[in-house]
């Protein structure tokens, strides 16, 4: 096989992974464990197929001598890393713990067998000027293996809390900052030159001691972890940073000294650049967070920083430089590859790198989002221009034609004017944020019309604070005819709005910022109050007070601006409640949710991503409500396990304000894990069920009542043990509805009656009436019924049934008939976030309603049927 169709049939791999990142970006809302699963594509997969290959390749070239076995151990090598990576990915998503840990041990002993085969090959070589830089390699291997093996622990263990972060930021050092971060301090020592076209007569990571930091760095990290020493682990991090800062210095030396001007230069830079940021912050947010727990949280948020700063960029900026040498053909075809994948080179650099900076202020959700498929977009046209490289190199290759005696060689094409790139780049960044601005209602403010008023020209300016869910002051007074000017500033943890009954709108202001709000000519007094869900509701009002006006009446201002609790300057609209005809019938292509309760899944450790979204549906025939829920239902998704199993949960917030989430089924320290989290951050949440029952989750976020009545609620069954057998397992779940105006989100004021427009199992109406559930004569049913709330209660009965076992909030109340073996209950009797399960057998065929026996809810949809077939 020649050289140039090995690197080809090489290089498929890291293509095929960057791909799959691509694909799970684009549908990470679909995917199971999607943080992960980007993050691991990337970096497990491509970056790390990427640094098997070339770091082979640099080590042959350094020490002048091939590795034991050649292209034959390499390519075993690659075999196993994909494989392995492969069964790592397929086990986490699939929660199958063995296979994991084949993978792991395929990857990591993979990882140590490349460091071996290194060290036997430096060895056996002659001395070398940059011989030592083999040497990072090495230590990258061994890093590998003991980062996997941290991470295989943390997909199996039953630890908790602390103990488990400690080895999340172990496993996150070892591998981003000692597989990739050492392997690419070896690598740019000699590549960062070579791409600017300087010479160097030595380097600093070649030089005695260099290394040493690296390491004695890394070693403090993972100490301080075991040994539960967070100032330790920070330590370590600060001693590698002083060798990467040596490193840096002699990189920026030589960039000055010869500017780079194409992409794999400037993307080189720019990766770097992002490395020594990433790892400052790694630093930081060790030391000074108030607990491991605090510290794992922010540098998790690190990581896609880690991901898309600093690796894809110092993937494709060396795949750029280094591809055309290895396909060969000569001086003419290698610049004609290179020219391909050196398209619009300047332009993706300041895409992706000011894209990513404006991603991290804090800016709107939807502004986010834009920006982030924009860079998505812009990296992943490597894989266009790498095709389009390919190809003409190949032509070229195959039209090569030898040069003629005495004819000038063709004349180099100019470089292309950075000017224009710099404009486009700039332009298409804009474009994003206008696009994610224009698409975000509370981010746009419009000013309502001045007061008809004679204007005295004179501006009367206010701070006004948000914090605690309230404005600070909450009055503010200003003399008729001027104009006002509002300091707007947030300090609460959430973001807040204000908006005007004058039609004057702030815009989301996110935790930390800061808006000035024009509020025009004042000629009467104005109503105002912070438009999120449930903040009105809470008391966040302002009170603007024209001195020298008579008062206005409020509320029909309010009306004739549309002004409501939830909207942003919305039109005013009635409420769905008076669409209700609870006899009308659902569509017949309506599809009740599945009321059955699935096994619970094998193993121990539980693994699931939650996503907070926002879905417009159905909730009782013709009346349809925007909910936010987790993972696109109401109630979410059931989790079911066993006492002592581990639930590791990612929690993803892409509605469009502050959300949290509650699990009774675990007890610990809420500070970290039941936090708000504002649209596009995510958190880890890890319990572990120490005893049995139906338990709530649900947003804790204020007002929670609003929270929990537009669908953020759902169910986690922990089997008691001894559970017996039954024929038929179902889940029921009853909560209530407050309804806003068609296709609206819920009525907090409404809430605050608590009386219910109506009250349903599983999340509409009535919906068991119309598509039973179904038994057969005999069998044993056992129904798990759980109480969302927020405010109504629930007293579950099976019309023409009775219960023989009866198990309520963790211990049975009666069980196979009681003491007498004859005792029998009629109703499962619960509070608001109870619940419990009820067993029955049906004595013959027929339907059985069954309903809430607090008659009033059973007329307001807490109603359904079972289908007893012979």
């Amino acid at each position: 096989m020649s050289r140039r169709l090995w690197h080809i049939l090489t290089g498929v791999l890291v293509p095929a992974w960057l791909f799959l990142t691509l694909v799970a970006v684009l549908i990470h809302r679909f995917l199971p464990v999607a943080p992960w699963l980007m993050v691991h594509l990337l970096l497990l997969g491509a970056v790390s197929s990427a640094i098997l290959i070339w770091s082979q390749h640099f080590a042959d070239t350094l020490l002048r001598r091939q590795a034991i076995g050649g292209r034959t151990s390499l390519g075993a090598r690659l075999a196993a890393h994909t494989i392995g990576a492969i069964l790592v990915i397929t086990g986490i998503v699939g929660e199958w713990w063995p296979v994991v840990l084949a993978g792991g041990i395929l990857v990591g002993g993979n990882a140590l067998a490349h460091a071996a085969i290194l060290l036997a090959q430096s060895r056996g070589a002659l001395p070398a000027r940059f011989a030592p830089l083999v040497h990072y390699y090495m230590a990258a291997g061994v890093a590998l293996a003991l980062g996997v093996t941290a991470g295989v622990l943390m997909a199996r263990t039953d630890i908790d809390g602390e103990p488990f972060e400690r080895l999340f930021i172990a496993h996150i050092g070892l591998n981003l900052l000692g597989w990739v971060g050492l392997t690419v301090v070896g690598t740019v020592a000699l590549l960062w030159p070579t791409v600017l076209h300087a010479r160097v007569q030595t380097t600093r990571a070649a030089a005695r001691g260099t290394l040493t930091l690296f390491i004695a760095g890394l070693t403090l990290l993972v100490a301080g972890c075991l040994a539960d020493l967070r100032l330790v682990t920070a330590l370590g991090v600060a001693v590698y940073l002083v060798g990467l800062g040596l490193v840096l210095i002699e990189v920026v030396r030589l960039g000055r000294a010869s500017p780079a001007v194409t992409f794999a230069g400037w993307s080189l830079g720019a990766a770097l650049a992002w490395f020594a940021l990433c790892v400052l912050g790694f630093g930081l947010f060790v030391a000074i967070a108030p607990d491991w727990v605090g510290a794992a949280d922010r540098l998790e948020q690190l990581v896609p920083v880690f991901a898309v700063g600093f690796a894809a960029q110092i993937l494709l900026g060396a795949l750029s430089y280094l591809l055309p040498v290895v396909l060969g053909g000569g001086p003419r075809v290698a610049k004609a590859t290179a020219r391909e994948l050196d398209r619009g080179g300047l332009f993706r650099v300041i895409v992706v790198n000011l894209g990513l900076v404006v991603y991290l202020l804090p800016v709107a959700s939807l502004v986010k989002v834009a920006l982030s498929l924009l860079v998505v977009g812009t990296l992943a046209s490597f894989l266009v221009l790498m095709t389009r490289a390919m190809k003409v190199n190949r032509r070229l290759r195959a039209d090569a034609v030898p040069p003629v005696p005495g004819r000038p060689a063709p004349a180099a094409t100019p470089p292309p004017r950075r000017t224009g790139a710099v404009l486009a780049a700039t332009a298409a960044l804009l474009l994003a944020v206008t696009g994610g601005v224009a698409l975000d209602p509370a981010a746009v403010g419009l000013a309502g019309a001045a007061a008809s008023v004679p204007a005295t020209g004179h501006t009367t300016t206010v701070d006004v604070v948000m914090k605690n869910t309230r404005f600070t002051p909450d009055s503010v007074t200003v003399p008729v005819g001027d104009t006002l000017v509002v300091n707007l500033s947030n300090e609460d943890d959430m973001v807040h709005n204000l908006v005007l009954e004058n039609g004057v709108v702030s815009g989301s202001v996110a935790p930390g910022a800061a808006t000035t709000v024009d509020v025009g000519v004042v000629g009467a007094d104005i109503a105002g109050w912070c438009s999120i869900a449930g903040h009105k509701l809470l008391g966040m009002v302002l009170d603007i007070v024209a001195v020298g006006a008579p008062a206005a009446d409020s509320a029909d201002a309010a009306a004739s601006t549309g002004q409501g609790a939830l909207g942003h300057s919305a039109p005013s609209a009635p409420s769905a409640a008076g669409d209700l005809d609870l006899m009308k019938a659902p569509a017949a292509s309506f599809a009740a949710r599945d009321a059955a309760l699935s096994p619970a899944p094998a193993g121990t450790v539980h693994t699931l991503t939650l996503t907070v979204k926002n879905v417009e549906t159905e909730v009782s025939p013709g009346v349809r409500q925007t909910l936010w829920t987790y993972n696109g239902t109401a109630p979410g998704p059931t989790l079911h396990g066993r006492v002592g199993d581990v639930f590791d949960i990612t929690f993803v917030n892409d509605g469009t304000m502050g959300h949290s989430i509650d699990f009774h089924a675990g007890a610990l320290a809420p500070d970290r894990p039941m936090r708000s989290i504002q649209p596009g951050e995510s958190l880890a949440y890890r319990f572990t069920a120490t005893r049995s029952g139906i338990w709530l989750y649900h947003c804790s976020t204020m007002p929670m009542s609003v929270h929990i009545a537009n669908g953020m609620f759902g169910a986690v069954i922990i089997d008691p043990p001894g559970l017996s057998a039954v024929d038929a397992e179902y889940v029921l779940v009853q909560s209530e509805f407050y309804l806003g105006a068609q296709g609206r989100e819920a009525d907090a004021d409404r809430v605050v009656t608590q009386n219910p427009d109506l009250v349903v199992f599983n999340g509409y109406a009535n919906q068991y009436a119309s598509r039973p559930l179904t038994a057969r004569v005999g069998e044993k049913v056992r129904v798990w019924v759980l109480d969302a709330g927020p405010n109504v209660g629930s007293s579950f009965h099976v019309v023409g049934g009775q219960f023989d076992t009866v198990f309520a909030e963790g211990d049975y109340l009666l069980r196979d008939g009681g003491s007498t073996g004859t005792g029998g209950s009629q109703v499962l009797d619960l509070g608001v976030a109870q619940g419990g399960f009820v067993e029955l057998t049906f004595p013959e065929a027929g339907h059985y309603p069954f309903v809430s026996h607090i008659m009033s809810d059973a007329e307001r949809g807490a109603r359904g049927v079972f289908s007893v077939l012979p």
